[in-house]
């Protein structure tokens, strides 16, 4: 493939985020240490943070062009088939940048291994620079991960590399009718998760933690804790906190949506009605009365280069 260009995405840092709330520096620290919370801790993560992005940057200007793009104009920025993608942050970054690349390779450079488990960063500001090479001459290994898709009756939608939530934007029950392998149920919940297999370990497996704890509860006997398998060609839908009642049923509860199988959700929510992905909730589309979305795989995949 042709490279002529590498996008290097990053999010600011705790302290970054702190100095805008507080407009200095002083300020964030004064808030910090008469909370009990250690400043130093927040000061040591920032220069670790930019250390690293400023030898990702030093080694990448060698070999390509390339410019920063802040986590917040993902949505916005147009990415193209001739640029590497570069994140530099933790794994939330990574998953959050592959929903809108379209496929372009990812490198995932961990910028603090004391500090991030890394788990979809398998480079450091020490190596990465081989993988800008491999990807230039076509000779790279990848993980290819399937994202979910929501998409509306309107026309609009929303891609999730770990996760979909479908339900309200406050703490209130969602009401909405669910539609599943011939089956449909009007219900009231705290809404729905959609988990890729990538996502399975994550807000998932909560939804696994609670079922088994309360099983356990009530029959301290039971089998041994379960756990979400979901296929690299599937998604898992699970409802939390379903109500029963004389309008709503609780029947429907979970299931595994494949590429012959989707899964419709019709809002009955009048107002406040929302689908976000991989907890980013101000990149949402509304989900109000009249809203109808299929809940599917997507034709994009996400392509993370491997070290391996």
């Amino acid at each position: 493939m042709t490279v002529e260009y590498a996008i290097l995405v990053k999010n600011k840092t705790r302290l970054e985020r702190l100095i805008e709330r507080f407009n200095t520096q002083a300020q964030a620290k004064f808030y910090i240490e008469h909370s009990g919370g250690d400043f130093a801790d927040y000061e040591r993560e920032h220069a670790q943070f930019h250390e690293s992005l400023a030898s990702v940057q030093c080694q990448l200007s060698r070999v390509l062009k390339n410019k920063i793009v802040e986590q917040n104009f993902l949505p916005a920025f147009l990415f193209n088939s001739k640029q590497v993608v570069i994140v530099v942050g933790q794994d939330g970054l990574v998953a959050n940048t592959a929903k809108y690349v379209n496929g372009i390779p990812i490198i995932a450079v961990n910028p603090d291994m004391a500090r991030y488990d890394g788990v979809l960063l398998p480079f450091t500001s020490d190596n990465f620079i081989d993988a800008v090479e491999n990807v230039q001459s076509g000779q790279f290994n990848t993980k290819i991960a399937t994202l979910a898709e929501a998409k509306l009756n309107q026309g609009q939608r929303l891609l999730a590399f770990n996760d979909l939530f479908i339900g309200a934007a406050s703490h209130v029950s969602a009401r909405y009718r669910i539609a599943y392998h011939q089956q449909t149920e009007e219900q009231s919940s705290s809404g729905i998760i959609v988990s890729t297999q990538s996502g399975s370990t994550g807000w998932l497996s909560s939804v696994f933690n609670m079922s088994y704890g309360i099983q356990q509860f009530i029959e301290p006997q039971v089998r041994e804790k379960p756990a979400a398998i979901v296929q690299a060609d599937q998604l898992m839908f699970a409802v939390r906190e379903p109500f029963q009642s004389k309008q709503t049923q609780a029947d429907l509860v979970a299931g595994i949506v494949t590429a012959d199988t989707p899964l419709h959700i019709e809002s009955l929510m009048p107002a406040n009605g929302v689908i976000f992905s991989d907890g980013i909730e101000s990149d949402f589309l509304q989900f109000n009365s009249g809203a109808i979305a299929s809940i599917g795989i997507a034709q994009e995949k996400a392509v993370l280069v491997t070290a391996e």
